[in-house]
């Protein structure tokens, strides 16, 4: 059974034009864990997964999954 948390962070970070290092300084922690984290090379606590959530608007499933997520444009996106 894999283990590894799949994330949209980069992409919703693309959306609102915020950099890893703004992200990180709202979120207080430092900008490098962002990037760990969008690499899926670090998987969050349940704390920050939530903060990061509530940071972006969004259900914190949108951010994280078990599964990777289509594609943007797959057939299965839709």
């Amino acid at each position: 059974m894999s283990e590894t948390i799949y994330n949209r962070i980069a992409m919703l970070r693309a959306e609102r034009g915020i950099s890893r290092r703004e992200l990180a300084d709202a979120l207080g922690v430092h900008y490098q864990t962002i990037g760990y984290l969008e690499r899926g090379e670090y998987s969050p606590s349940l704390h920050l997964a939530l903060r990061l959530a509530a940071h972006f608007e969004v259900a914190v499933e949108v951010v994280f999954s078990t599964h990777p997520f289509p594609r943007i444009g797959s057939a299965e996106a839709g």
